[in-house]
Order: structure tokens, then sequence, then C-alpha cells
């Protein structure tokens, strides 16, 4: 079933507080509150370098015949919905993290010019997938890493709990579709993870070489090749986690399908 975000007037406001959403506060004029912003309002919140910009979507604008990426890469134009979460939401990720927002477009862009608009190739959905739910891993402790693979989540999320809070692994939700949904506190987020390995990351590291890997085409060649990641797991992230039961019965933490496989990380450091 497709997921209806609230209305505007009926969130409850305590989300704003809760991860993922509380890690996005340096926006919350933007996402707070009963008014929406304007497109003026989006522009104005563009930071230094970001030379595109934010334009209503009407039928006047998508009589040009654009596809929505190729409007970006020739244009600058970003189309969006006004008084629309999904659209509030992926304006969001480009105004924080507009290298990789550019890496996927033009990723897009080369692939319309090779598929045409009619078909979408692995590659294609791949990129898509990272868009819309795409988690950004930080892993600093390799030893977690056979935990996740092995989709253990008991021991990723409750025996090695204390990784979370001390910096051995650290995740960054990039995806405005998962930021959509945790309008809808009950909602169990999983992300599609990208990871970058390294003893001594800084999340700017972490970031860039996403952004490096994603233009370069060594990753989002397929969808498979991204890691899901059970954010209700994550401490502090959903209220029932702090009990060992949830961890092992909530529908989220599904096991690994026979022959699964994951590309190794991304390694810097």
């Amino acid at each position: 079933m497709r997921y209806v975000a609230p209305a505007r007037g009926a969130v409850d406001p305590q989300v704003f507080g809760r991860m993922p959403l509380a890690a996005w506060r340096e926006h919350a004029r933007l996402v707070e509150g009963r008014d929406w912003p304007s497109i003026d309002a989006l522009n104005a919140a563009r930071p230094a370098g970001m030379h595109e910009r934010f334009v209503a979507q009407t039928r006047e604008l998508l009589a040009d015949g654009l596809h929505y990426e190729q409007r970006i890469a020739e244009h600058g134009a970003i189309a969006t919905r006004e008084r629309n979460w999904h659209d509030l939401f992926n304006a969001l990720a480009w105004l924080r993290h507009c290298a990789l927002k550019r890496a996927l477009n033009a990723r897009q862009v080369a692939e319309i010019a090779r598929m045409g608009t009619r078909q979408r190739s692995r590659a294609q959905c791949a990129l898509t997938h990272f868009d819309e739910a795409g988690v950004v891993v930080a892993l600093r402790d390799p030893a977690l890493l056979a935990l996740w693979n092995a989709h253990d989540w008991h021991g990723l999320f409750w025996r090695e709990r204390e990784a979370w809070f001390d910096g051995r692994i650290h995740v960054e939700v990039f995806g405005h579709a998962l930021l959509e949904h945790a309008l809808t506190p009950a909602q169990l987020l999983v992300g599609k993870a990208l990871v970058v390995a390294g003893p001594r990351l800084s999340p700017g590291e972490v970031l860039e070489a996403c952004a490096q890997a994603i233009g370069n085409g060594d990753v989002l060649g397929d969808p498979l090749e991204l890691r899901p990641l059970p954010l209700a797991g994550v401490p502090g992230w959903h209220p029932d986690n702090e009990q060992e039961a949830f961890v092992r019965e909530a529908a989220c933490f599904r096991p690994v399908r026979a022959g699964r496989s994951y590309p190794p990380p991304l390694a810097r450091g």
C-alpha cells in the first residue's frame, strides 16, 4: 500500500524531536508549524555554491517535455510540488547534500541518454532507491560487518548496542522518502545503505566518498548492491528497541535470503 503522508496540521509536533527528523533541525522553520514554506523560502535557504533552484511544478513547466532529471541538468531547475511533504523533504536533501544529489542527477541523465525515457535500467532503479530511501553509514569497526552481512540484527543492534553510541558505526539519513515516512511514528523505517569503512572517518569524508563513488559509477549499478538497514533498531530511533524482544520479533528485522550477498564497503582512511 502506498504511503500517504499526514496533512501538515495533523502531524504530531513531537516527531520533529525524534530521529531521524531531529537531525534536520537546522531546517525546522521549513517543516514545523502550520504554514508551508514558499518556493522563494526554499531558494533563500540554499547554501553558497548551490546554483540549482527550486521551481514550482506547474503544467507550464512540464510542457517543456523534459524529464525531471534532464531539467535539473540542463537548466538547474528542480521541479517542486508546493504544499507537498515528499517534495519538501527532497528540497531539504538538496540543501544539505548537494554533492550527493548532483552525482545522482548526473548518473540518471547519463542513463536516460542511454536507455531513453520509456525504459529503466538496473542502475536507474538503484539510483532512485538510494535517492528515496538511502542512508550513508560510516563503519569504523569492521567486526560489525559480519553481523550485518548475516542479518544478525540481534547482534548488530543489541549485543553491539554500544557501538551506536561510541562511534564505531554511525548512520545518516539521506533519502527524502524516509524523512517523509518518519512523520508517522508507527512506521518501521528501513534504509538502503551505502557504507564507507575506515578507522578515522570524518562525516565530510564519508559523504565525499559516496558522492565520488556515485559520480564515477563505482556504486549503484544494481539495486541489490544496497544493504538494508532497519533504522528502528538504532538506539534512540524507536521507543520499543530498548526491549530485546523488539529486535528479535519486529517485522522489519528480516532474515537474509539464501544466496544473498553484498559488495564490500567503500574503503577510506
